[in-house]
């Protein structure tokens, strides 16, 4: 039996990256999956592929930026489906690195919107569920981005700084209902996390991982996993995660 067997998990930002991970490692674990995220297609591809090992999965075309879409998504979730037990707020983006007042108002607008206000809706959509069951976990990707400021990391770091804001303060509304809160915070990991901060240039987004050997979105599905299944009694509030040869936010050891 596995680690999660009989649980319900939704994973926000599910079609790839760091999501799509935690569907592949909770779906091994014995979870029952709601996949959400944009880009439909790729959820029921990997719905349809999960399901081919016996794995139940749910998947939905969601944009978290959008209030009344969250709000339904959640309403209207089959009754086996609505018992949601493990909430990942997964989905997120960068773009750009340019300095503030070089910046895309439209780029700031899309991470702000995504980052802090999707984390924001869909947590108000699912939480009152998990106290009222008192049963639940959430957990929140953050990032090393949400301790320091890197250059030309403005906006982007300024909305994790609000995921661990927002992490800090759920952990203190929720502190008297058994319902956890943790947040995963990785530092450089090998996604599609680049290619959308450079809007599809692919070969400006090698440039951060060049010289490394970077973390992968299952090195911080890995993660997840472990903070869900501690005993009731103990909650792991934050891990910070980097690749050996990353000190800090802007400090990598390249080779060559």
């Amino acid at each position: 039996m596995g680690l999660l067997q009989g649980k319900i998990a939704l994973i926000t930002g599910a079609s790839s990256g760091i999501g799509r991970a935690c569907a592949e490692s909770f779906a091994r674990e014995g979870a029952g999956l709601i996949l959400a995220a944009r880009r439909s297609d790729r959820i029921q591809r990997l719905c349809k592929s999960l399901g081919r090992h016996g794995t139940p999965c749910h998947g939905v075309a969601l944009d978290v930026r959008d209030r009344r879409a969250v709000d339904e998504m959640i309403a209207s979730l089959p009754r086996n489906w609505a018992r949601i037990d493990l909430l990942i707020n997964n989905a997120g983006l960068s773009r750009g690195l340019d300095p503030l007042h070089e910046g895309s108002p439209e780029d700031w607008e899309e991470m702000i919107d995504t980052n802090v206000k999707g984390l924001l809706y869909v947590s108000r959509a699912v939480i009152p569920g998990m106290v009222k069951r008192r049963r639940g976990h959430i957990v929140n990707l953050g990032s090393v981005a949400g301790h320091e400021v890197y250059p030309g990391g403005n906006v982007y770091c300024a909305t994790k700084h609000a995921v661990d804001a927002l992490t800090q303060g759920m952990l203190m509304d929720l502190v008297d209902t058994p319902v956890r809160v943790s947040t995963v915070d990785p530092g450089l990991v090998e996604t599609e996390f680049s290619v959308v901060r450079f809007h599809g240039d692919r070969d400006r987004a090698k440039g951060p991982y060049q010289g490394i050997q970077p973390l992968t979105g299952k090195d911080i599905a890995d993660a997840i996993l472990f903070c869900v299944t501690r005993p009731a009694h103990v909650n792991v509030s934050q891990v910070r995660i980097l690749p050996t040869a990353q000190a800090s936010a802007a400090m990598v050891h390249r080779k060559g």
